[in-house]
């Protein structure tokens, strides 16, 4: 007899343990994607397949470079949205709300120096994910178009680097950004008139602040993401490169 009220009990318990998890599941994203979704859509069958590939011998940190620039992407992204709720873009408060983000924001100085390094480390792989691609001749056909994918998203990242260097709106950026916006007037017949179509004027203004925060914030991060799609589908649908 006390043996049957036993297992009612733990029979009872369990039935109390399976309910729970049943509902943690619901409640909790990993629960809810490989629980009640994962019934309909198998969606851990597709993961497994799609990210479950074997590697091949000649892959080394190297090829790494892609990913690791993607990366610093994501974190520019979210640094950026972060710094973004503060940062006022107007010659009369950006430096005084970058001041404020260093000074005053908590850990606003910790997201705005990631901000900045990540946009470095970013530059920096990017260039060598290509002269990787380049030494190796990944850039050859099949593979010749993205290529060129690439390397407009080398120019992409290096506008994103010059217009979120005016930013700051100090000494530094703003004669940097003087002397690089001075160098297309090099160019003839159309020199000058690009120089103040990126300027917005003969001079770098409120108008140079605002185009670039509205390129650098509004007009490119959209543009990367798409060309960056096109990138990792091609990759995915011709696979990795051979050995040197």
């Amino acid at each position: 007899m006390e043996e049957r009220e036993k297992r009612e009990e733990e029979k009872k318990s369990l039935e109390k343990w399976t309910g729970f998890r049943e509902i943690l599941n619901l409640i909790t994203l990993t629960g809810f994607v490989y629980g009640p979704l994962d019934e309909r859509l198998s969606i851990r069958e597709a993961l497994e397949k799609n990210l479950r590939k074997p590697v091949p011998h000649h892959v080394n940190f190297s090829f790494c470079l892609g990913g690791i620039t993607f990366f610093t992407f994501l974190v520019q992204a979210f640094t950026g949205v972060l710094l973004l709720m503060y940062y006022r873009p107007t010659t009369a408060e950006a430096y005084k709300s970058v001041v404020h983000i260093t000074n005053n924001v908590p850990f606003g100085w910790l997201f705005r120096n990631i901000h900045h390094w990540a946009s470095n480390i970013m530059i920096i792989a990017v260039f060598l994910h290509m002269l990787r691609v380049f030494f190796y001749g990944a850039y050859k056909p099949p593979r010749d178009f993205n290529w060129v994918n690439g390397v407009l998203l080398l120019v992409l990242t290096l506008t994103f680097g010059f217009t979120g260097y005016l930013l700051p709106w100090n000494q530094i950026s703003y004669w940097a950004t003087t002397v690089g916006t001075e160098i297309p007037s090099a160019i003839p017949v159309v020199g000058d008139l690009i120089k103040v179509l990126i300027r917005g004027g003969t001079d770098v203004s409120q108008t140079t602040l605002t185009r670039f925060f509205a390129v650098h914030v509004a007009i490119l991060p959209p543009v990367i993401s798409a060309f960056l799609g096109v990138h990792f589908l091609m990759i995915r649908r011709q696979g990795i490169s051979g050995p040197l």
